[in-house]
């Protein structure tokens, strides 16, 4: 099943939605719905105080009889600790999970597809971003709701740009090539990035008119490889031929990274995501990052979603409790609460509040309306592995686009049936 958002009466009925689940009466006995996450990333934070000091406490308040038991695990051990759990079925009543688990899980059979489960899934569903609502699609049902989401978008140092003689950051796959061009002799390079995975690559694709797979997940063949998909690579090839594009790309761990190169000029763009502003204002004090959307080519602008779902699991014993607390997590409370930590909605009625608390999240907000899910599949972490392996020969100059990509699109083609 897909859904397609109706923005404006999704969010009249998400507020009834909200106000009805508010007026619940109180259950007989108390529960206790238990919610692990990362939060916290196993310490305290701005996020996780929200989540313990404000948020559990005013949904507590208006479900009389539920109590939300959240615990923080760091995130480099959060999967295999759901993983372990999953197998002794010991798991909790909910996650906040990584998008890319949410396949993996919903194929174990350890998670409820909220599609089924939630009488009301469709009002929810249709409020927030199309992208964000992909990454919890699994062979036709939906096993989890956006719960946090961030996307990349094109990062500019203007200093670098005054030096090419450019006033706005390049709109399109041309204006990239053309200040590429008018870098050389430079000391900086066009872009950069630090791989070949789909994080990377997929904008490129998606705005260059090509696709990863056909839109049931079942073929990467003639679709990975298709010309479309060939030409927005191949733009990157010849940058990178032609030194505007660093070894980076390919795995070079001695170049310089993006959060360095930017701000130094080292490089005039980079895609990253909304968390850098952070890392720029205590490490780069004096740099001020632009904000644009990705190049556009033929097929527009589109980027790349990442973020958190929510997910309950088959071992709940408290389902009702746990899913009145997932439809909370899509109130306008929640995510704005959220958002003050720097926690994107992914509701996209919500932007305008988001950027009222951070400005600098408008451009992310607007991207994020074409963004797409990178493929859920349990093996998607492999697609990133076979890019990167069947690509650096590409760039590298030893096989052509064309043949990288038909060989990648081989080995994926069994990861989506389900073979390997």
């Amino acid at each position: 099943m897909t859904y397609h958002p109706t923005r404006r009466g999704a969010l009249l009925s998400l507020v009834a939605g909200a106000a009805l689940f508010a007026a619940l009466p109180a259950l007989a006995e108390d529960v206790t719905v238990t919610f692990w996450g990362s939060y916290g990333n196993g310490g305290n934070s701005t996020q996780q105080d929200a989540l313990n000091a404000t948020l559990i406490p005013a949904f507590e308040a208006a479900h009389p009889g539920i109590k939300i038991k959240y615990v923080d695990v760091p995130y480099d051990s959060l999967l295999q600790k759901l993983t372990t759990s999953a197998a002794g079925g010991e798991l909790p009543d909910l996650v906040r999970a990584d998008l890319g688990w949410v396949p993996q899980f919903a194929d174990l059979g350890v998670l409820v597809a909220l599609s089924d489960a939630m009488p009301d899934f469709k009002t929810f569903a249709d409020a927030t971003y199309p992208g964000t609502l992909a990454t919890n699609l699994y062979k036709g049902k939906y096993y989890g709701l956006p719960l946090d989401t961030n996307t990349r978008v094109l990062v500019v140092n203007q200093a670098a740009l005054d030096k090419a003689g450019v006033s706005a950051p390049p709109a399109t796959f041309d204006e990239l090539k053309a200040l590429a061009e008018k870098l050389k002799g430079t000391d900086t390079q066009v872009f950069a990035d630090g791989g070949l995975g789909g994080w990377s690559l997929f904008p490129w694709i998606w705005s260059g008119g090509g696709n990863i797979t056909d839109p049931d997940l079942t073929k990467a063949s003639g679709y990975l490889d298709s010309p479309e998909s060939v030409a927005a690579v191949q733009m990157l090839v010849d940058l990178y031929a032609a030194g505007q594009i660093p070894n980076l790309i390919i795995g070079n761990q001695g170049a310089v990274g993006t959060s360095d190169g930017l701000p130094s000029e080292n490089y005039a763009t980079i895609l990253d995501g909304p968390w850098m502003a952070g890392i720029w204002s205590e490490q780069y004090p004096d740099f001020t990052p632009v904000y644009a959307p990705v190049p556009a080519g033929p097929g527009g602008s589109v980027s790349v979603v990442g973020g958190e779902d929510i997910v309950l699991t088959t071992a709940s014993k408290n389902q009702d409790a746990a899913l009145e607390f997932i439809r909370f997590t899509q109130s306008e409370q929640f995510q704005i609460e959220m958002a003050k930590t720097g926690q994107m909605t992914v509701i996209p009625a919500f932007a305008d509040k988001q950027a009222e608390i951070l400005p600098f999240l408008a451009p992310f907000a607007e991207q994020l309306k074409t963004a797409k899910s990178r493929l859920a599949i349990p093996g998607s972490s492999k697609v990133d592995g076979i890019l990167n392996a069947e690509l650096v020969p590409a760039f590298e100059g030893k096989i052509s686009v064309q043949e990288a990509l038909t060989m990648a699109a081989a080995q994926i083609d069994p990861l989506l049936t389900g073979a390997l």
